[in-house]
This record gives structure tokens, C-alpha cells and sequence, in this order.
């Protein structure tokens, strides 16, 4: 049963290391990835086509507990949040895809904010590139970061909803935040004061 306390308070302030693994939203149905893949692409379309590669190469790694799951469904994160809490995991970070202003994938992270669930949650910005590559190296891009349009600053203001939820994780009293690519902004290592 999930632990029912007040996530406004310090979820890492323990001497003990929590476990806060990241949360990839690419497992429902979307209009970007119907385009750039095709109809009816999700990350499970990668998962189930994987091939092993050497020997004793144990793939495809089919999913048990919750089966081909849809994170679209209220229940689905739910089940999610009580499997992950009765291991100890401390909360879930969320990749966040902001592009020049554009949220993409943002289903799952908007419908836990809107729902119930008591879990806790934090932001990993995936700031990077998509392009037809999966490290976000090729020339070959479908959105990109356009920090000249949207500066890299207008991105606290997109997530203020998320980090004013008393389930958002802090740290000393801190919004936790993490950036995927910092070093593709400009000023990246410039001082910032806390906004939350």
C-alpha cells in the first residue's frame, strides 16, 4: 500500500539515497509519433521488436506486471505508483519534452497532476534534439530546441503547475530539476537563484 503523507516536505532528506527512476511518457499513442513513425507508434513498438544481439541476449523483454500498458489510463499510473512504492522507489522523474514552447508526450505528466494518485514526482527536461536517430545526434531533426524563438528561462514558467504541487519532490526545501543537455544552453553555468 502506498505510503499517504505531505510530498511538500523534503522526499530526499534522509542520510539514506532514495531511488528516483526516470519515468519515460513514450509508452501511450500520440499525433507527433503517428507522422514521424507511423500510425499507432509507442515506445512498446521498440521494445517488441528488439532482437538479441549476442548470445544470451535476453530480448525482447516483454513487460509482466502491468502488461503493454497505455499511460494515457488513470489506473495505469495508479498501478505504477503502488508496484514502484512497495519497492522502495522514493518517486518517479518524468521526462518532460518542451520544444521552443511546444509540450510533446505531456499526457501522462498533465493526467497525474490532475488526478489523485499520492506519489511523488519530479522533472527531467529532455532538452535535446528529436531527430530520426535516438541520440539526438543526426542532422536529420523532427523538433528542435530553438532557444533564439523560446529562451531555455521560459521553460520554469511551462512547469510552474508541476513544481507547485505539493507531490513535486524538493531537496533542502528545493524544487528538484534535472536538464538532459545543460551544456546546450547559453549561460548554462551561470548562477541561477531558486524559483521555487
Amino acid at each position: 500500500e502506498m505510503l499517504t503523507r505531505d510530498w511538500s516536505s523534503d522526499v530526499c532528506s534522509s542520510d539514506l539515497a532514495s531511488v528516483v527512476p526516470f519515468y519515460l511518457p513514450q509508452f501511450h499513442p500520440s499525433p507527433h509519433n503517428d507522422i514521424w513513425w507511423g500510425k499507432g507508434f509507442t515506445e512498446w513498438t521498440n521494445v517488441a521488436s528488439a532482437v538479441p544481439t549476442f548470445k544470451g541476449h535476453y530480448q525482447p523483454k516483454i513487460p509482466t506486471d502491468l502488461g503493454f500498458y497505455d499511460l494515457r489510463i488513470d489506473d495505469v499510473r495508479r498501478e505504477q505508483a503502488e508496484l514502484a512504492s512497495s519497492h522502495g522507489i522514493a518517486g518517479f522523474m518524468y521526462y518532460y519534452y518542451w520544444f521552443s514552447g511546444e509540450r510533446l508526450l505531456n499526457v501522462p505528466i498533465e493526467s497525474l497532476l490532475a488526478s489523485d494518485t499520492d506519489f511523488p514526482f519530479c522533472i527531467m527536461w529532455a532538452n535535446e534534439n528529436w531527430t530520426r536517430r535516438w541520440d539526438g545526434r543526426s542532422q536529420d531533426i523532427l523538433i528542435g530546441q530553438d532557444y533564439d524563438k523560446v529562451p531555455a528561462e521560459d521553460f520554469i514558467d511551462d512547469i510552474m503547475e508541476f513544481l507547485l504541487d505539493p507531490r513535486y519532490m524538493r531537496v533542502n526545501g528545493q524544487a528538484l530539476l534535472a536538464v538532459y543537455r545543460p551544456g546546450q544552453m547559453a549561460d548554462a553555468n551561470a548562477d541561477r537563484k531558486s524559483v521555487v
